[in-house]
């Protein structure tokens, strides 16, 4: 009998899951310490391969919006037992807008005057975080980062499109 409740408690679990997700979920729901690896990869993966990365993302709140900050320490190159390693790092502070799914960073500057624009959305059970610059010839780069919560914690999907191409 017990087990026929605790099967019917995770399949009406199972069953609501998908309906929470098919809204957009709050902000809140994001904060945390996620930590994962992956494969970066991209079109010419096929002939340069692909490297090795691992992520670590704090979001937290900060005032009326939050904080993401994210390091990315990538293995590419070197002697494969021992290959070269780059630390990223980044962090921003977004700011709450009258939309209460659209975030805007308070650090950004103009892309025409070599700075960096940068807002965040939240769609479902996704944070959506973008980043856009325009170099001194006028082609721009956009970085979108897509962290999903999962059942599991969070999924990264990175992109970058520079001057209309896909670059990953």
């Amino acid at each position: 009998m017990r087990i026929r409740m605790a099967l019917a408690a995770l399949a009406v679990v199972a069953l609501s899951a998908p309906t929470a997700w098919a809204q957009n979920l709050p902000l809140k729901a994001f904060f945390g310490h996620y930590q994962g690896n992956g494969i970066a990869e991209s079109a010419d993966s096929l002939y340069f391969g692909v490297t090795m990365r691992d992520m670590d993302v704090v979001i937290e709140p900060s005032g009326q919006g939050f904080i993401v900050a994210w390091t990315t320490v990538i293995r590419q190159g070197g002697d494969p037992n021992n290959p070269d390693v780059r630390r990223k790092g980044t962090e921003i502070e977004f700011l709450k807008t009258a939309n209460p799914l659209l975030f805007r960073s308070g650090t950004s500057r103009d892309p025409m005057d070599g700075g960096q624009l940068a807002w965040a959305r939240i769609k479902k059970n996704t944070l959506h975080v973008y980043l856009m610059a325009i170099d001194e010839n006028g082609v721009y780069s956009v970085q979108s980062y897509a962290r999903t919560l999962t059942g599991e914690g969070m999924e990264l999907v990175f992109g970058r499109i520079t001057d209309g191409q896909p670059i990953r």
